[in-house]
């Protein structure tokens, strides 16, 4: 099972555009990886499987955001 807050369901109606930047940019993929990493360390902190303070658990999930935040640009920007 994915982590919560995966890509695939942040963008559910965007699989094949995900796809097709994720096979043509490499910043893209950087970013999808990036943003995986982060998600699970967010997960981690969360279930308290690696204790972190509150102020570097709110920086990862601001991380996280800011990831998505690129993603969801370059999808937008990527052709139909």
């Amino acid at each position: 099972m994915a982590a919560p807050h995966a890509i695939h369901e942040e963008f559910p109606n965007d699989a094949a555009r995900i796809h097709a930047l994720k096979l043509s940019d490499a910043h893209f993929a950087r970013l999808l990886v990036d943003y995986d990493q982060v998600n699970d360390q967010v997960g981690a902190a969360e279930s308290r499987h690696t204790p972190m303070s509150d102020e570097a658990e709110t920086a990862l999930r601001k991380r996280r955001a800011a990831l998505k935040d690129e993603i969801a640009r370059l999808i937008a920007a990527a052709p139909a």
